[in-house]
């Protein structure tokens, strides 16, 4: 495991780039002009920066210091803080991995799938989105064992969340594209330990002995964080669900017919191809707008492993949150990383 590399893919947009800017509105009104209904989730959430990313990569350097490379995907624009002659960053343009004809992507569950054509990416890779961010030290070992993810196999239904249109589509979608390929009866026969672990939160391991109950798959539960993956995996689903993958790719923007890279983190679990963790009790989850002055604690206290902030669906002052959050994040992470630019270069 040692001499294994493991790398990161981190997704990232600037949503105030006046020609990405540009070319989104441009597709949104073809989109929003079709006769038909649409699904598309064009909110400004799904775009907006905090500037937040150079204590993403603080965090990286700090706390992950044995990671092979970064992959940093983006549409093509580039922070100017950004330190891109960086020996362990790569930064990878959509039209470097996504077919052309599927292109311009607005659709994160789009481009995400698409990146294990990233080249020389390593067998093992972490995922991240820009909302998660490392607080702590971690270890190689945290994250794999002999080779493979460490990670929770977890039952959870999807639920009809009035107050999100689209993510209990996405959920019960990837639940059918697994279902097309493992029986839920027998998976649980052929590896029984990683359903029952008792390291699992008593939630949880109460969830899957009551779905036992119930002969088919309702939803899984997937820890909103980093997602320990394998590239081997993603070839293999691609192989076997190219139609849900393909259908997701021609969506521009987030649709509720979409699948999500979740689909991928599942599909090694239902295989076999993980080892069970508790990786719940390593993460803090907050949606702006609910509790933020507990949110700005745990940031200035490093209190979590890592830490998920979701731009959720509640209405927030902006301008304010975003400067509470740098100040919070200032007083984690105040020394600059080598992956941003000296001051006078910048």
């Amino acid at each position: 495991m040692d001499n294994e590399k493991i790398d990161i893919v981190v997704l990232w947009v600037d949503g105030n780039d006046p020609d990405w800017k540009a070319q989104k509105e441009k597709y949104e009104a073809l989109e929003t002009g079709k006769k038909h209904d649409t699904s598309a989730d064009t909110r400004a959430q799904r775009y907006r920066d905090f500037g937040l990313m150079p204590y993403w990569f603080r965090g990286i350097e700090q706390n992950l210091s044995w990671i092979h490379k970064v992959y940093f995907v983006t549409w093509g624009h580039i922070p100017q803080w950004l330190n891109t002659s960086h020996e362990k960053l790569q930064v990878v343009r959509h039209d470097e991995i996504v077919p052309k004809e599927y292109l311009p992507l607005f659709n994160s569950n789009a481009i995400e799938i698409f990146v294990k054509n990233i080249p020389n990416l390593s067998e093992q890779f972490l995922y991240f989105n820009d909302d998660w961010f490392f607080m702590q030290k971690a270890n190689p070992s945290r994250f794999y064992k002999k080779g493979l993810p460490k990670d929770m196999l977890a039952f959870q239904p999807t639920v009809a969340n009035e107050s999100d249109d689209t993510m209990p589509y996405i959920v019960l979608n990837n639940a059918m594209s697994l279902a097309h390929h493992f029986k839920k009866r027998e998976e649980v026969k052929k590896q029984p330990g990683a359903y029952f672990h008792l390291g699992y939160p008593p939630l949880y391991f109460f969830y899957n002995l009551l779905e036992m109950a119930f002969p088919r798959y309702t939803a899984f539960y997937t820890v909103h964080g980093p997602s320990p993956m394998l590239k081997s995996v993603h070839e293999e689903v691609w192989e076997k669900e190219r139609e849900a993958l393909e259908r997701t790719a021609s969506h521009r923007f987030r649709s509720k017919e979409d699948v999500s890279q979740c689909l991928f983190r599942e599909w090694a679990k239902l295989s076999g191809r993980f080892v069970p963790y508790n990786s719940h009790k390593d993460l803090a989850y907050f949606n702006l707008g609910e509790n933020d002055d507990k949110l700005y604690g745990v940031i200035e206290g490093k209190k979590k492993l890592f830490l998920c902030i979701n731009d959720s669906n509640k209405e927030i002052d902006f301008e304010t949150t975003k400067q509470r959050l740098q100040q919070a994040f200032e007083k984690a992470f105040p020394n600059p990383s080598s992956f941003e630019k000296k001051k006078e270069e910048q």
